[in-house]
C-alpha cells in the first residue's frame, strides 16, 4: 500500500464532505513527511495503515474546524488566556505534572478526546458524556489489546490530558512523528523550519474549544514545545512554562525504549545504537535551544520542577508552582489533586523496562552531552 497527499486529501474530503483546508501552510509538511515515510521508516503493512489513518484523522479535523470558522467566524475573537506550558525532556515526569494539574477544575486543558476529534466543539453541559469519549475508550482499549506494553510506558485516558500531538500535526510539522516511525530527513527538516504557523493553528484551535466549554485558563503539555519556544510565545506572549527535570542519563533509556517499541508497530527495522545516538542529539538540541531562550528572557515566567520532588511529594511540589505561577491553590484544588495522586502512584499501571546500554549509550556520555543542562539540574533537583 502507498499513498500520496492527494489520495489522503481525497480520503479526508470523503468521510466529510468539506473541502477547504484552510491555509496551504501545512502542505509542505505532508508532502515531506510523505516523501520521508516511503524513502527512510520501511514501513511493514500495518504500518501503513496505521500511518494512513493518522494523516486522514489530521486532515479530517482540519476540513471540520475551518467549516466551523466559516459558519462562525466570531469564534476568532475568543481570547486564549495564558496558557501555561507543561515542557521539559520526556520521561521526566510531564505527564504526571500534567494529569495532576488538568485534575483542577480552574484550569482547562486539551483532552484526548477533543484532541483526536476537535469538531464539533465540545459543549459545556455534555463535555463528560459526549460520544466521542467512548470512542476515545475503545481506541485505547484496542492499542493495548494490540501494544500491550504500551500501558505501562505512557497513561492515558479519553478524559485525561493529552499531548498537543494533534494540535501541531495538523499542519504537519513537529517531532511527534518521528516518535512513531524512523524518518531523518524529514526530522532534520522540522527542526530547521518555520514554526509560526504551527502555533497560530494551535491557537486557532483552542479558541474554537473552549468557545463553548470554559474556563479558559488553559494548561498544555509536550515535551516537544521546547525546540520551539520563541515561535510558541509570538502566539502566546503571556504564556507560563513548568518545566520538570531529571537525570538525562536516566531519561534517554526510557526515550529509546518507548520510541523503539512505537516504531515497532510500524516497522520491523531495529537498529538501536542508531536510535540512541539520534535521540541523544535531538534532545541536547531541544534543550539548549529552551535554555538559551530561558536566558534571553531572564528566566521570566519559567517555574522548575524536580521529577524525585513530583515522586515523593506531588501536591505540595504542586501547592509550590502555583505560588509561583501566581494562581490561588484552593481548597478545592487541593482536595481534586490530593484524589488524582491517590489513584495514581508512581508504578501502579507495572514496571517499564529499560537498558541505556541496550541503544549503545552510557551514563556518562549522555551527561556529557547534556554537559550545561546537568549542571542547572542538579543545582534544581
Amino acid at each position: 500500500m502507498t499513498f500520496t497527499a492527494d489520495d489522503l486529501e481525497t480520503e479526508a474530503r470523503a468521510q466529510t464532505g468539506l473541502s477547504d483546508f484552510g491555509d496551504p501552510y501545512y502542505r509542505e509538511g505532508l508532502d515531506r513527511l510523505l516523501d520521508a515515510l516511503w524513502s527512510e521508516a520501511e514501513l511493514n503493512e500495518m504500518g501503513a495503515i496505521i500511518q494512513r489513518a493518522n494523516l486522514v484523522n489530521l486532515l479530517a479535523s482540519r476540513l471540520k474546524i475551518e467549516e466551523e470558522y466559516r459558519r462562525h467566524p466570531e469564534i476568532a475573537d475568543e481570547v486564549v488566556d495564558g496558557p501555561v506550558f507543561v515542557i521539559g525532556l520526556p520521561r521526566t515526569g510531564t505527564t504526571a505534572l500534567s494529569q495532576l494539574i488538568a485534575a483542577d477544575p480552574q484550569f482547562r486543558s486539551l483532552r484526548l478526546w477533543e484532541s483526536q476529534s476537535p469538531s464539533p466543539p465540545p459543549e459545556a453541559a455534555t463535555q463528560h458524556t459526549d460520544p466521542r469519549i467512548a470512542q476515545a475508550a475503545a481506541n485505547l482499549e484496542m492499542m493495548n489489546m494490540a501494544f500491550p506494553l504500551m500501558q505501562t510506558m505512557y497513561n492515558s485516558e479519553p478524559e485525561a490530558p493529552t499531548e498537543c500531538q494533534d494540535l501541531m500535526g495538523m499542519t504537519f510539522r513537529t517531532l511527534h512523528f518521528d516518535g512513531q516511525v524512523r524518518i531523518p530527513t524529514y526530522l532534520a527538516w522540522v527542526l530547521a523550519c518555520d514554526m509560526d504557523g504551527v502555533y497560530a493553528y494551535h491557537q486557532r484551535v483552542l479558541k474554537l474549544l473552549q468557545w463553548h466549554c470554559k474556563p479558559s485558563l488553559w494548561h498544555l503539555k509536550t515535551p516537544v514545545h521546547i525546540f520551539s519556544l520563541e515561535s510558541l510565545v509570538r502566539t502566546y506572549p503571556d504564556a507560563k512554562f513548568v518545566w520538570s527535570h531529571r537525570d538525562p542519563a536516566a531519561v534517554l533509556g526510557s526515550v529509546c525504549s518507548l520510541i523503539g517499541y512505537v516504531r515497532s508497530w510500524s516497522s520491523e527495522r531495529d537498529d538501536k545504537a542508531e536510535l540512541g545516538a539520534s535521540q541523544v542529539e535531538v534532545w541536547a538540541d531541544g534543550i539548549s535551544r529552551a535554555m538559551a531562550f530561558r536566558g534571553s528572557v531572564a528566566g521570566r515566567g519559567f517555574i522548575d520542577v524536580a521529577f524525585a520532588d513530583l515522586q515523593t511529594e506531588p501536591v505540595a511540589t504542586l501547592e509550590r508552582c502555583y505560588a509561583e505561577l501566581g494562581v490561588p491553590f484552593t481548597e478545592e484544588s487541593r482536595a481534586a489533586v490530593a484524589t488524582w495522586a491517590a489513584e495514581h502512584e508512581a508504578g501502579s499501571r507495572g514496571q517499564h523496562d529499560y537498558d541505556l546500554a541496550d541503544y549503545g549509550l552510557t551514563a556518562d556520555e549522555v551527561r556529557e552531552r547534556f554537559g550545561t543542562y546537568v549542571a542547572t539540574y542538579d543545582a534544581t533537583a
